[in-house]
């Protein structure tokens, strides 16, 4: 055989470029490879880059720089499983960045992230595709993104991955997401309350810690909270708190157990194995104030139910809540002083707390915390309503001017409590004093110009217990208050119109105050109110007519009749008839107007004054007069001592002799005697019917009001009165000595007085208290007597 003949390598073809091998220091160049069309090359960029960016936040910030985030977001749907994988591992670390999470929503690149969690795909990428999302959903934007696209149910998918690395980034996620309300309804439909629960059972603590977080948030629905309980998750918790080993796990537990107490179903459940005890044994014993807090919490929620409430209270509670309200714990202060408001509905607790607790609540008004306040305030709201000790206590406490200062608080929590707690003070006048001395009206000014309607109410309420005397309430006007109450009356809001109206009710006890409130509107919007069958109610139709009762100006312009309880003071002027809703000027501008040719406006003054009458009408002999008393002081104690004869008395007085003719209760010649005494004589005397016509006393009001040069003119300088001016002035006579009769307006310039006398026919009669009868006074045709209400004499006399 001939020798053998080494055959020659083919050349490689022309057209193939030899490999290369580059070893590259610089990461700019590897970011350049990354627009390579290589898929080996990419994957080793990518492995490259990842390294670099695990060594520090500096090394993320210059991977954005450089540009490397925009080709990546390519490389995350490519088909090579490699590169696919590093990518998205890139983006697991890079998306911790703040600005790289800018950039990635500006992207969009969720969807591509999201598909990564398919379950076809590599557990590996499913660790950093959950790492990315975890890291990008902490910001609000982001959360929306990854839900509207879909992302809550592969993460709850994945709660079920053998690697914990998956299962700890998808309930980061999860717990991030379920933050928004919407991304927690979801999770219900989604059942995903059994794969969390699952978590706790892991040996990793940071996932059950995630898991119990989680809970913690979720568990704020009510629909979470059942489905927690009919998948046994209590039974978990109770454990996860019997287990000393997992204390870390304390105070997450803690805070679940709390949320889910408020679920009666599951409340029951807590109480039957012996939870609630457990929560007081870690309010009582840990010195961890978190734990403290959560515990507290939890015992404020189960306090609502009456047998929790007894059963704390035999394990004494309280003892242990006002030992929380000392915690340097901002937190714990809270929650313990919401434990105390609702352990205060047990009557037993209300009176430990009574020596223990109301001080050092107070002294939590005084704190810097905005919360603190607003809970202790809330506290001490519940302690002193119905409870005047508690009330009391809390004032010896100097608790007033905490409270006081309260009301300036930056929380409306705050203020409407203090404002309740000053209102159950004021129940008691010693407190009501103590209060009005620490200028309270000013305090209450802001509360009741607060946009809160709460606020609003109790404002009103505090100024109703607070503005029972004239003192008081003279402080209120100075201080600008009533313009901001009459405001509220103009409510929506039901609570705050009732207890506005209680409150202008109040205020309206003299005539100065109800003047005003008038002036500012008060008796416009009630009528207004009175109105409407679905905005009155019984505060509204009082305070109402406690204006006009104490305005009995207005009140006679605009109905035409006082009764006798309305009794006329100096100060009383009758305008005339007006119509409802029209304004009454007051009586200092009256005064300031030229004559016109309206009717006289009457004044009522019984006050020495410094003025003089016009010389033509002065009188030596006349008892009525302007600058002088209405009535001297003997003229008046002769009236008084005389009123029965004069038929002006008491209903159940006896009348000496038997009525004839008209309905008098005396003789027609000592009515008419007496009668000239009070009123008629000093207004022209007897006016026959049939010269009526021929009194002319509108020329003498006339010559008075040019006299006068005022359009108002005093009473006691009419020396031609005819009904309206007569029974005006029966009317303020009657008043000064204490006989009741009202004054009637009518037509045509009538008016006229009405008195209640027992009939003569029933006096004597045995058994129940007879029915009055309705008198008028005659003061025109037969001055003094008595005039049967119901008769063709009274109609003659009113009418005709």
């Amino acid at each position: 055989m001939g020798k053998k003949v080494k055959k020659e390598a083919e050349p490689p073809p022309k057209d193939v470029f030899d490999p290369l091998t580059v070893e590259s220091k610089k990461v700019a160049t590897v970011v350049l490879m990354l627009n390579s069309p290589e898929e080996e090359i990419l994957a080793k960029a990518c492995e490259a880059i990842y390294r670099f960016a695990l060594k520090g936040e500096e090394n993320k910030a210059t991977l954005l720089e450089l540009g490397a985030v925009e080709p990546l977001t390519k490389l995350l749907t490519h088909e090579d499983k490699i590169v696919r994988r590093n990518a998205t591992m890139i983006f697991g670390i890079l998306a911790s960045n703040n600005d790289v999470k800018k950039l990635l929503r500006e992207l969009d690149v969720v969807n591509s992230v999201i598909a990564r969690l398919a379950p076809e795909e590599e557990v590996v990428i499913h660790e950093f595709a959950s790492l990315c999302l975890a890291n990008m959903s902490v910001e609000y934007t982001s959360k929306v993104q990854i839900f509207e696209q879909g992302g809550l149910e592969p993460l709850i998918r994945l709660l079920s991955s053998p690697d914990p690395d998956v299962k700890k980034n998808s309930i980061e996620c999860i717990y991030n997401l379920v933050q928004d309300f919407r991304c927690r309804a979801t999770l219900q439909e989604l059942n995903a309350i059994p794969p969390i629960l699952d978590l706790l059972k892991s040996e990793y603590p940071i996932i059950q810690l995630l898991a119990l977080k989680t809970l913690g948030v979720i568990t704020n629905d009510k629909a979470s909270r059942a489905m927690l309980r009919e998948n046994q998750g209590v039974d978990q918790l109770i454990k996860i708190l019997e287990t000393k080993e997992l204390n870390d796990l304390h105070i997450e537990a803690l805070s679940v157990v709390a949320n889910c107490i408020e679920d009666m179903d599951t409340m029951v459940l807590i109480q039957q194995t012996g939870g609630l005890k457990k929560l007081l044994s870690f309010a009582e014993n840990s010195t961890i104030p978190e734990i403290q807090k959560n515990a507290a919490r939890a015992i404020a929620k189960a306090a609502y139910d009456p047998e929790n409430r007894k059963l704390f209270h035999e394990l004494e509670v309280e003892k242990c809540l006002v030992s929380l309200l000392g915690s340097e714990n901002d937190g714990t202060k809270i929650a313990a002083s919401q434990a105390i408001s609702a352990m205060c509905e047990n009557s037993g607790s209300k009176e430990f707390f009574n020596n223990q607790g109301i001080p050092q609540l107070i002294q939590l008004l005084k704190s810097d915390s905005e919360e603190v306040r607003e809970a202790a305030a809330l506290a001490l709201a519940n302690l002193t309503t119905c409870n005047p000790a508690n009330a009391k206590a809390a004032a010896e406490g100097d608790g007033i001017d905490a409270l006081i200062n309260t009301l300036s608080s930056k929380r409306d929590g705050a203020i409407a409590n203090a404002a309740t707690v000053l209102t159950n003070m004021a129940m008691q006048e010693p407190l009501r004093l103590g209060i009005q001395s620490h200028d309270v009206m000013h305090a209450l000014l802001s509360p009741l110009r607060s946009a809160n309607t709460i606020v609003q109410s109790k404002a009103a309420l505090s100024v109703a217990a607070t503005a029972c005397d004239v003192e008081a309430r003279t402080e209120l006007r100075n201080a600008g208050g009533l313009e901001p109450l009459v405001e509220l009356l103009r409510s929506k809001n039901e609570e705050v119109r009732r207890d506005a109206s209680w409150a202008v009710m109040v205020c309206a006890g003299d005539e100065p105050m109800a003047v005003e409130l008038c002036r500012l509107g008060a008796l416009e919007i009630l009528e207004e109110i009175n109105v409407s069958v679905s905005r009155k109610n019984k505060f509204s139709e009082a305070a109402y007519n406690k204006l006009l009762n104490n305005y009995l100006s207005l009140k006679y312009s605009q109905t035409g009749y006082l009764s006798s309880s309305n009794i006329i003071s100096d100060g009383f002027y009758d305008y005339g008839r007006i119509n409802p809703g029209t304004k009454l000027l007051p009586l200092k501008d009256l005064c300031l107007q030229e004559p016109s040719d309206q009717r006289a406006i009457l004044l009522i003054n019984s006050r020495s004054s410094d003025v003089s009458p016009p010389p033509s009408m002065e009188d030596k002999s006349s008892d009525v007069g302007y600058g002088r008393s209405i009535s001297s002081s003997s003229s008046l104690r002769r009236a008084s001592k005389e009123k029965t004869n004069a038929g002006f008395g008491s209903p159940t007085e006896e009348k000496s002799e038997p009525t004839s003719g008209r309905n008098t209760a005396v003789s027609k010649s000592t009515t008419k005697e007496k009668g000239s005494r009070y009123v008629a004589e000093k207004m022209g005397g007897k006016i026959p019917k049939e010269k009526l016509q021929d009194f002319s006393w509108e020329l003498h009001i006339s010559e008075l009001k040019f006299q006068l040069k005022s359009n108002v003119v005093p009473i006691g300088l009419i020396k031609k009165g005819i009904f309206y001016h007569r029974a005006l002035l029966f009317k303020a006579l009657a008043d000064k000595i204490g006989v009741g009769c009202s004054l009637v307006r009518g037509e045509y310039g009538r008016a006229w007085n009405e008195v209640k006398l027992m009939s003569e026919s029933r006096k004597g009669v045995m058994g129940a208290l007879p029915p009055l009868e309705v008198y008028i006074v005659d003061l025109m045709f037969h001055p003094g007597s008595l005039i049967k209400l119901r008769s063709r004499e009274a109609d003659h006399y009113r009418f005709l």
